[in-house]
């Protein structure tokens, strides 16, 4: 037992002197403040700043930046970089703190965290713009500025940050950042007015041969789209619209808040030369949706949930779509230019499915991988090539030898399980998303007995839409099940301006929370439990 010590103390030992903690207060806190002049104790803690612009040599990959509760008002440019082989330099709120970086401040910034410095994880922010500021483009004194705005630095980490009521994108995630991913984060009201909605969720473009990562994310009632995998740039003779990986994210409404509908994802490049294609991307188990009236048997109006491509000069390339709902009224799914496509496994609810002719070729010469997809459309005819025919789902599979395990319903015959989604976080144990859709608007009993939650576990439940706000509270029962409601009957949804549209009755995101019993356990266990 004693040797057993001896070991514990030495690897404890080698842990600490490897990993050092540094702490950061607001300048302006009220018991303790951070100052430039400080060294990151506790006592002696800095500004959030100098903390970003600490150098490889003082703070490094191993090491954790801890923020403490507060708001940070200002613009903040981080050029923490871990030069350690396997680490990362962590940023994090400090335990359970609620900390804020607030970028409404007058200067000439166009962001309120900038990123240029790789292998940093950031997490557990809340990045916003609060008190008074203009929507309006045409306002005097307006400037559109980017939530977190990452312009270079690969395999960066940003895991359950909430980015909301930016008046610009909520985060840009640029070329020069390959190998980041972006998890677990809640991205919503973003943008502007200006002629039409400006302002998405995530813009994202990426250089490098490493995959880019967009998992268990929720975006919604963003003014423009929800995500952008884009390039608008062309004669650059470079491909930077490649190799991203889009998994398990819930986008919904995006355009709402500026009274149209957009994409929730817009896959495509606007390269008139043909070089930076779009290519390489793969759209899996994700939810997409616009409100829609299921009672409506004709669901006209915009609505869409996906686009692939804009010009026929720049045909998407090796493009996975596959086990996704995607839900929208008239062209939910828009197949605009694409060169190569893998469509399978998905349940698409339309008035039409969109192709525009340039596809002709590739459904024509085998480029195009349909099967297993459940189509619902207006009329029977619901796949629609853009001025040249609509076709029959049987008259579609024998015409390009495509979709012959697929199937076509009407949109009166719609029907689907309830709970679309049950998501677990990486970044935060026990905490769970939860995506909903019955199409009455009435309550859902949600089943968890196969996700390995201890007995008699609390639960408290948020609606993405009015996260502050707990909606309901108890304790897991025995069979393991928790009954969501729906709609407005129980509470509000609020809403920041009078265009935007909550999500309809019959769909839901939620995030329930689970806490399990705490139960008296040996003193080794206590004490050295993460070993155990």
């Amino acid at each position: 037992m004693r040797c057993f010590f001896s070991i514990v103390v030495l690897f404890l030992t080698m842990i600490l002197s490897a990993q050092k903690e540094f702490h950061v207060f607001p300048m302006d806190g009220k018991a303790i403040k951070g100052s430039p002049n400080g060294d990151g104790s506790i006592t002696n803690p800095w500004d959030l700043q100098t903390a970003l612009s600490q150098s490889s040599t003082y703070v490094n990959g191993g090491d954790t930046i801890w923020l403490h509760e507060g708001i940070y008002t200002g613009n903040y440019i981080s050029t923490l970089e871990a030069t350690e082989k396997h680490g990362y330099i962590t940023v994090s709120a400090y335990k359970n703190a609620k900390v804020i970086i607030n970028g409404n401040i007058e200067n000439k910034m166009y962001y309120v965290l900038e990123v240029s410095g790789g292998r940093v994880i950031f997490k557990n922010l809340e990045i916003t713009f609060l008190g008074n500021f203009s929507r309006t483009k045409s306002t005097k004194g307006f400037k559109a500025v980017t939530g977190v705005n990452h312009t270079k630095g690969e395999d960066c980490k940003f895991q359950s940050l909430i980015i909301h009521n930016i008046p610009g994108s909520g985060f840009g995630s640029w070329k020069a950042t390959g190998g980041t991913s972006i998890e677990d984060c809640i991205i919503y009201n973003n943008g502007y007015q200006g002629g039409r909605g400006q302002g998405v969720g995530i813009y994202v473009q990426n250089e490098s041969e490493k995959t880019r990562v967009l998992k268990n994310n929720i975006i919604f009632n963003n003014y423009y789209k929800g995500i952008e995998v884009w390039s608008a740039t062309s004669g650059t003779e470079r491909e930077f619209v490649k190799n991203v990986d889009i998994t398990n994210n819930v986008i919904f409404n995006n355009g709402s808040p500026s009274g149209r509908p957009w994409s929730n994802l817009i896959v495509a490049s606007g390269d008139q030369d043909g070089v930076n294609v779009a290519n390489n991307i793969t759209i899996k188990n994700n939810v997409f949706y616009h409100n829609t009236d299921f009672k409506d048997t004709k669901n006209f109006g915009h609505g869409n949930s996906i686009t692939l491509g804009y010009t026929s000069k720049a045909l998407v390339e090796d493009i996975s779509i596959t086990d996704n709902f995607i839900i929208g009224r008239n062209n939910a799914l828009n197949i605009l230019h694409a060169k190569s496509l893998e469509l399978k496994n998905n349940i698409i609810y339309t008035g039409y499915v969109h192709f525009e002719k340039s596809t002709l070729e590739a459904l024509r010469t085998g480029g195009m991988t349909f099967s297993n997809n459940s189509y619902h459309t207006r009329k029977i005819a619901g796949l629609r090539i853009l001025k040249h025919r609509d076709y029959k789902l049987s008259d579609w599979s024998k015409r390009f030898n495509l979709d012959a395990d697929s199937q076509w319903k009407s949109l009166k015959a719609f029907e689907v399980d309830p709970v679309l989604k049950i998501e677990k976080l990486n970044s935060k144990p026990n905490h769970f998303n939860v995506v909903l859709l019955e199409k009455e608007g009435k309550d859902v009993m949600v089943d968890f007995s196969q996700l390995n939650i201890g007995k008699e576990a609390s639960y408290k439940i948020y609606d993405i839409e009015n996260i502050t706000v707990v909606i309901k509270s108890g304790r897991l029962s025995e069979e393991a099940k928790v009954k969501f409601p729906m709609g407005t009957s129980e509470f509000e949804k609020p809403l920041h301006n009078a265009k935007a549209s909550k999500s309809a009755n019959n769909f839901g995101v939620y995030r329930i929370v689970f806490e399990e019993t705490k139960n008296k356990e040996g003193f080794l266990k206590r004490f050295f439990g993460w070993l155990f």
